[in-house]
């Protein structure tokens, strides 16, 4: 879905204050929270008066857009944001993220550039590092920024050592990386050899032999780029055009700008769209627009408390937010399509619970399709809980039509013989049978009439029992019979009673039978979609490891061809530390919470009791198999035989909950 607010200029994102506070601007918010498309993500940062916006506005293939500047003054504060359609992808939007300049001496606050450098690369799928000149000691001096990220971020919420956790964890939640050199007049030559940009900068990225101060600290952003980023590349571009057009740079036609600029610019710009990546978190979930606007807010809360953003309680709060969303919009679905329909009343249950549960598996891939984290189980048990309210509510609201529409032919065609009542036709001799055919007349006639429902024998036995006292006077009052003839009759009415009595309670049985099987049903689907989810999960984060540990592996046999054995088996130690992690460790133990939480669930549903939405699962005591399988013993299907109304059962289930 394209944005709902069309983006004809660029708009503030993140404002930065004199104060150095940073507030999300809530029209920017807006837009994006209506994206719910996947966004590829690019920023770009660099020092203040660089030629970044011009870069941007390329990338948007317009002209104007991000504000230039002619003078030594920076144009750009804070994150500014321009939403567009992607150029090479329809379901996918394209953000632009233009950065304020690093380095202006009119700030004089080197914390809030380090905030703003940390933004860029927690909200992109690609980082572009824009420069001037070349890249020399110099130019990555001044990315010292990098150096500091793992004070500025952390990846995970533990105590465990922070700079170890974040060298390992960074990689899956970083950007690919861009260098833009500007104003680049060299030849790409090294020792007479002609060389590529991306061979110029894993050459200038190369360590220093040594182990002094000064070395460390010069091999520190190199070190930095080289294990965090998971891909790089670089283009050198030359000056767009002379110094005395430069001013008008905005204005310029293609023809106007140099070859040597335009050239690698095209190269760029379609680099970017042709292989720029959509956002992801950890595990390969696509970020759309509107996750996008609050990953953004709560980045900023964070470094606005005094915090240090902490990704994995981020994507965490994301999830918490996505989750809840994705509920909601499964439920819709539910009730849309049950509306649109579901044509009521319905002549059995089983129609109901077979139109139910096709839109119930419906509703659920809504939610299994946008929801992810790891308390999955606690939305999905809340889902459940709402879909069977929902059931349930259906299945009054077919009693009440049916038994309406049953109400409504009985009556129509019982008004001949009511008549007859009135006016005593009845109160004579031979009258008692006179009634008795009439009103199997009706019974015979309601028969015959199609679409009742499911209410059709109890509101015809309710029919019959609303004639019982005046069918009992007219019997009495019929002077052709005896006594004895007016005992047995009475007795064989009795006896009808009950018969019907008896196929009201049998149905009534029947159908709460198969509610409890529908139950069973939903219980098993849904410990199924459980698992099938969790082995997705799994599945596409050891994939991502796998990427991680292949870029680890590949920088690990930079460093010992560079001589770096130390550093090598450091990044050893990061992969190893990768490769034990286990995504979803206690799959087991979720499976067999969400069974008892769908017990627990469906069995109040069941009494007549609403489980409150503060009951989510805890840990099943009983043993689970192997990583990732799901026990069937833990999660039994076996449910407790509900009753109309709460029992001493339903007691005993709650406070046994409590106990737990």
């Amino acid at each position: 879905m394209a944005p709902q607010i069309p983006m004809e200029s660029p708009t503030c994102l993140i404002e930065n204050r004199p104060d150095g506070t940073l507030v999300v601007d809530e029209k920017a918010m807006h837009i994006l929270l209506n994206i719910r498309q996947p966004v590829v993500v690019v920023a770009i940062v660099g020092l203040y008066r660089t030629g970044k916006s011009y870069l941007m506005n390329r990338l948007a293939g317009k002209r104007k857009g991000f504000c230039l500047g002619a003078t030594v003054q920076g144009q750009t504060k804070g994150i500014w944001v321009w939403c567009l359609p992607h150029p090479r992808r329809p379901d996918h939007t394209l953000v632009l993220l233009d950065t304020e300049g690093l380095g202006d001496v009119q700030k004089g606050n080197t914390q809030n550039d380090s905030w703003i450098f940390a933004l860029a690369i927690l909200l992109s799928s690609t980082l572009v590092y824009n420069s001037m000149g070349t890249i020399d000691e110099v130019a990555l001096e001044k990315l010292h920024y990098v150096t500091e990220l793992t004070k500025k971020i952390h990846t995970k919420s533990s105590g465990r050592c922070q700079e170890e956790e974040n060298s390992a964890e960074f990689v899956r939640f970083f950007p690919a990386f861009i260098w833009a050199v500007r104003d680049f007049t060299l030849q790409l030559e090294i020792d007479g050899q002609r060389i590529t940009g991306d061979e110029y900068l894993e050459s200038a990225l190369k360590l220093q032999q040594g182990n002094t101060e000064q070395i460390q600290k010069c091999n520190m952003p190199r070190l930095c780029i080289r294990r965090f980023f998971p891909s790089r590349k670089c283009f050198t571009f030359d000056r767009p055009a002379n110094k005395r057009k430069l001013a008008q740079l905005e204005e310029l036609e293609e023809e106007d700008l140099e070859p040597d600029f335009l050239e690698p610019m095209n190269d760029f710009s379609e680099h970017i769209w042709n292989t720029s990546q959509s956002k992801m978190l950890p595990g390969g979930r696509v970020v759309s627009g509107t996750m996008l606007a609050n990953l953004a807010k709560n980045y900023v809360e964070s470094i606005n408390s005094g915090q240090v953003p902490c990704l994995e309680n981020a994507v965490q709060a994301l999830a918490e937010i996505e989750n809840a969303a994705a509920v909601r919009e499964a439920l819709s679905r539910y009730e849309e399509l049950m509306k649109e329909r579901l044509k009521l009343p319905t002549e059995t249950v089983e129609e109901l619970l077979g139109v139910h549960a096709e839109y119930e598996r419906e509703a659920t891939g809504v939610f299994m399709a946008h929801a992810f984290g790891d308390h999955l189980e606690k939305f999905q048990a809340d889902l459940v809980r709402n879909l069977q309210e929902r059931k349930e509510e259906f299945c009054r609201r077919n009693e009440q039509v049916s038994s309406d529409h049953c109400l409504a032919v009985l009556m129509d065609l019982s008004q001949e013989l009511d008549d007859g009542i009135t006016k005593g036709i009845y109160s004579v001799p031979g009258g008692y049978q006179r009634f008795l055919e009439k009103q199997h007349e009706i019974v015979e006639k309601y028969r015959l009439v199609s679409g009742k429902g499911i209410q059709a024998e109890m509101a015809l036995e309710e029919f019959l029992r609303s004639k019982k006292s005046v069918a009992e006077s007219i019997l009495q009052m019929d002077k052709t019979l005896s006594d004895k003839e007016k005992e047995i009759e009475a007795e064989r009415a009795r006896a009808q009673e009950a018969q019907l009595q008896q196929q009201f309670l049998k149905q009534n049985q029947d159908r709460l039978t198969q509610m409890v099987e529908d139950q069973k049903r939903t219980l098993q689907e849904q410990l199924q979609l459980l698992q099938e989810k969790m082995e997705r999960d799994k599945e596409a984060w050891r994939e991502e490891t796998e990427r991680v540990v292949q870029h680890k592996l590949k920088e690990r046999e930079q460093l010992l061809k560079e001589g770096f054995s130390q550093k090598a088996s450091e990044m050893q130690n990061e992969i190893h530390r990768l490769k034990k992690g286990n995504y979803i460790s206690n799959s087991s133990t979720v499976m067999s919470a969400l069974a008892k939480t769908l017990h627990t669930t469906l069995f109040l549903i069941g009494q007549g009791l609403h489980p409150p939405p503060s009951l989510f699962p805890v840990p099943c005591p009983k043993p689970s198999k192997a990583d990732g399988e799901l026990d069937l013993a833990c999660c039994s299907t076996e449910l407790v035989v509900i009753s109309p109304g709460p029992s001493k059962a339903a007691n005993l289930q709650l406070n046994a909950i409590d106990d737990s």
